[in-house]
């Protein structure tokens, strides 16, 4: 890999948003996590995150749960030449907007395998916004670990290191609000109560 995180560009697929936002919706008491799935751009400067796989809304820091997700997942996506490319955190609190301790550990574990790993964290007060300001950009933050493992924002406004692949992401993510279709997200949780539920969540997009 020529390049170090410090200068890729992140680039977040419709679908893999407005999946992890209806997740952390579906959810609104409690923490939620996903997984970020995606590739590195055949240029070498951007990791393309084409789809998510939301995983638990209780106990987020379980590990042995975390590693057979990750596992599954990683083996799923690895056939269609994909791979695990960072995390996606919500805070269980509206008002929290701290890079907590969990997501940061489950962030460095993917970055073992990935480093040029990437975190977004869910900004409720830019979600509560959107209903009002019609914004075009993503209602999560960015961070990515600099040289010394630390984990850093990567300021989200009008920044070219992170965007939304589609203008229109946050209008269909409305769109999906007012029609309550977060109800029907299966996460991890979900299917290791049930097996029957897929955590791929084919047809969400319907």
């Amino acid at each position: 890999m020529g390049s170090s995180s410090g200068d890729l560009r992140y680039e977040l697929s419709q679908n893999a948003y407005i999946k992890l936002v209806l997740h952390s919706l579906n959810h609104p008491t409690s923490s939620v996590n996903g997984v970020l799935i995606g590739r590195i751009s055949p240029s070498n400067d951007a990791v393309l995150i084409d789809d998510a796989v939301p995983l638990f809304h209780s106990h987020l820091g379980l590990l042995p749960q975390l590693e057979i997700s990750l596992m599954l997942i990683e083996e799923y996506f690895s056939a269609k030449g994909l791979n695990i490319v960072g995390y996606f955190h919500a805070n269980e609190r509206s008002d929290d907007y701290e890079l907590g301790g969990v997501a940061k550990n489950i962030g460095d574990h993917i970055c073992r395998y990935f480093p040029q790993a990437a975190i977004l964290l869910l900004d409720n007060k830019k979600l509560e916004a959107l209903k009002k300001s019609k914004d075009r950009s993503a209602v999560t933050q960015l961070y990515v670990r600099d040289a010394s493992k630390n984990w850093k924002l990567v300021q989200s406004e009008g920044n070219s290191r992170f965007s939304l692949r589609e203008p229109s992401a946050n209008l269909i993510l409305l769109d999906y609000i007012s029609t309550e279709k977060w109800k029907g997200i299966v996460d991890f949780d979900d299917h290791l109560d049930d097996i029957s539920k897929d955590w791929l969540n084919p047809g969400l997009f319907n």
